[in-house]
């Protein structure tokens, strides 16, 4: 028996692990790392682009999801016209806009 002992381990009864609170630690653990870098932040960005959507205004210089530049001439519930250049306009959605450029941008790019 001795000899095997050496090849193969032998099978113990192990004591019970602690249960309970502390065997979900790790996952817990987890789930807060992945709220504070990944759902918060991912929060923060959509309530402050909301709150960009629901301020566009005409006159404001506002760049498209696509990259377009244009000064935004009409305002509706759901849609925007953007001029991108003289007698040309075009209509995108309010969400398709993702930034407002300062005042003056257009002439000098």
């Amino acid at each position: 028996m001795e000899f095997l002992d050496f090849f193969i381990a032998s099978a113990y009864a192990q004591d019970a692990q602690p249960g309970g609170l502390l065997s979900f630690l790790p996952l817990i653990v987890i789930f807060v790392v992945f709220y504070f870098l990944l759902i918060r932040p991912q929060m923060k960005r959509a309530k402050e682009h909301r709150k960009l959507v629901a301020e566009l205004a005409v006159g404001d210089e506002a760049v498209t999801n696509g990259g377009l530049l244009g000064r935004i001439t009409k305002v509706g519930e759901s849609f925007v016209t953007l001029e991108l250049a003289d007698n040309v306009q075009i209509k995108v959605q309010r969400h398709a806009i993702s930034s407002i450029m300062p005042k003056g941008t257009i002439k000098s790019a």
